[in-house]
């Protein structure tokens, strides 16, 4: 059996933007190792390839909304003030989604995953994600 590593790296409680900082250095960094690689395939040099290595973070966030690309302001249902006052920031992503909260004691996984060591399927991928989540949500 062909088995893909994944290692997990728990961030304990982080702030929702130095955990996005940390995932876009992480991307980054995948991005030019797979150039290297690709650079040394094409150069005939296939002695010792680098790993890409693919990751899950785990994290909290202390309290926080996000607003996805699909997202409409009309959604968020408090004013920045009231936000504010109440310790709450706000970020919007270039990901998916409308309006998310994230905050003490929810769990956030990111999963930095190079899809092409496993299979160039983003539906199959999302498929498989879900589920793992319903399996493991079936213990409790």
């Amino acid at each position: 059996m062909d088995v893909r590593k994944v290692e997990c790296i728990d961030l304990g409680t982080i702030g929702y933007g130095e955990a996005w900082d940390l995932q876009e250095r992480m991307l980054r960094g995948k991005a030019e190792a797979k150039a290297r690689i690709s650079a040394a395939l094409r150069a005939g040099d296939a002695s010792a390839p680098e790993e890409v290595g693919n990751h899950l973070l785990f994290c909290e966030h202390p309290p926080v909304y996000t607003m996805g690309k699909s997202g409409d302001m009309r959604n968020v249902l408090l004013t920045a003030e009231e936000m504010a006052g109440r310790g709450i920031s706000f970020y919007h992503t270039n990901r998916g989604g409308d309006i998310t909260f994230h905050g003490p004691g929810q769990v956030v996984g990111y999963p930095l995953l190079d899809l092409e060591q496993f299979r160039t399927d983003l539906g199959w991928y999302l498929r498989s994600l879900e589920e793992v989540v319903i399996r493991a949500l079936l213990a409790f």
